[in-house]
């Protein structure tokens, strides 16, 4: 019997998609005994944005996060996406900064590390991927992921070159991420038939997004082309810039008679635990409708989930949604200019905080980000296509951009030092100083409140007695 299997996204990148990733801890906790028992191929629960999250928004230790999630789920394989040299932040870190990651995360609990590169630029995965192999357990997979997109550069044969080469570097299973959702039936069917012809048996993995309405015809006929594994969301946190139901995914494939190891009472019953929490954020407003819909004109900006949902809290935040059609309409303009890299963290927000500034400026490029400066200046990697001249002179003069991976030869120790220095006695694990790698102010705002509120606890305790 033809196996299908399914990862379930909800605690990662479908609350990430619908709601900025404000998901916390305690009101998913519940479900996670069900949800270890639901027969998924993994569980997406870490990486992405939720470590920035944690740290910025929900006041949560991302490390602790992870450590109850693996006690809590002891029964399955728990997934992260990382951005290769990149990690989890915005900038690309030394070598032995992301060896440790990587050390730190398995040890943790971390079975499947989907790493990526946005620009895939695979000179930026081989550290992770050796590290992921270093320190890898029983249940280790090192995951290779392509960030998927249309473009004039972006084309069948260079993606199956692209999964040759994944396949050549070590990596045991291939995943296509199809941030936007915008990959066709017809697209994923030429696609996913030329990777299996050109990989053998190594499994192959799809990642889409509902945003554009394309994604339950295009698993279809990615099923029917061979994929291995498919990610999808409980169904009251999938469509809109989410992915397709799990429920609903099972019950096609079920009557198709293709084995999914899924549990449907469990499955179901974890969707009705998720239901009043999903109400309780549309109540709020943290679940915007507009993440809800499908808008098939993501087709033209290629627009991910998280990115969108991201757009809108923060055009929100300003007051400024009225400027978010523009803004939206911006994008593929910006992205064209920057040589069309795919719309995937760091670059999605990079490009989509550009656009909103030339909209909210009224001049293009009057202001460039940071970001973008370093990125035209390659310290993100090579860029699909050549750079807008007018917009790299801008930025570079007569220099010329880095032609090198920006960290090669850097395993100096100073960034764990520095690290170690500047938090003192708030550090109390590699975890803590790992973090503040990652995001300084964030981290220190919340080892600072971690420590006040454990001495005022001392303090009622001492009270008490």
């Amino acid at each position: 019997m033809k196996k299908v299997q399914l990862t379930e996204t909800v605690l990662r990148d479908a609350n990430q998609s619908l709601m900025a990733t404000r998901l916390p801890y305690s009101d998913y906790e519940g479900a996670l005994a069900d949800m270890d028992k639901a027969g998924y191929y993994s569980i997406e629960c870490w990486g992405g944005a939720t470590f920035d999250s944690c740290l910025r928004y929900l006041n949560e230790d991302p490390w602790e996060r992870l450590r109850k999630l693996r006690k809590n789920l002891p029964n399955n394989k728990l997934q992260m996406l990382l951005r290769g040299q990149n990690l989890l932040g915005y900038k690309h870190y030394h070598d032995d900064v992301v060896e440790k990651f990587i050390e730190l995360s398995i040890k943790n609990g971390i079975d499947i590390i989907r790493i990526f590169d946005a620009l895939n630029d695979f000179r930026n995965l081989g550290t992770a991927l050796d590290a992921t192999m270093k320190y890898a357990t029983k249940n280790t997979i090192a995951s290779g992921c392509i960030s998927y997109t249309q473009s004039p550069v972006h084309t069948v044969d260079k993606y199956i070159e692209m999964c040759r080469e994944l396949q050549k570097m070590g990596f045991q299973t291939i995943c296509l991420k199809d941030m936007a959702g915008t990959m066709s039936p017809n697209e994923a069917e030429h696609l996913i038939k030329g990777i299996k012809d050109a990989v053998g048996d190594m499994p192959l993995i799809l990642h889409t997004h509902c945003t554009t309405g394309m994604a339950y015809m295009t698993l279809t006929k990615a099923i029917e082309s061979g994929i291995d594994v498919i990610d999808c969301a409980t169904s009251c946190f999938s469509g809109g810039t989410s992915q397709p139901a799990t429920e609903t995914m099972f019950y096609a494939l079920k009557q198709y008679g293709i084995e999914t190891g899924l549990d449907e009472d469990i499955i179901n019953k974890v969707n009705d635990y998720f239901k009043p929490i999903k109400q309780k954020y549309v109540d709020s407003g943290r679940i915007n409708p507009k993440s809800l819909a499908t808008d098939a004109q993501a087709l033209v900006y290629k627009v991910p989930g998280g990115m969108l949902s991201n757009m809108i809290a923060n055009l929100t935040d300003m007051h400024a949604m009225d400027k978010f059609d523009a803004a939206l309409a911006e994008i593929p303009q910006v992205r064209a200019d920057l040589g069309y890299p795919p719309l995937v963290t760091p670059l999605s927000q990079m490009v989509g905080n550009q656009a909103v500034t030339n909209v909210l400026v009224g001049e293009r490029y009057k202001n460039i980000s940071k970001e973008v400066k370093n990125y035209i200046k390659g310290e993100y990697g090579i860029a699909p296509a050549p750079i807008n001249a007018d917009l790299a002179k801008k930025v570079l003069g007569d220099d010329k951009p880095v032609d090198c991976r920006i960290e090669d030869a850097k395993r100096t120790g100073e960034d764990f030092k520095n690290a170690k220095s500047a938090l003192g006695d708030l550090a109390e694990s590699e975890e803590d100083i790992m973090s503040y790698i990652c995001y300084p102010d964030q981290t220190v705002k919340f080892l600072k409140d971690r420590k006040a509120k454990r001495e005022n606890e001392a303090v009622y305790t001492i009270e008490e007695m």
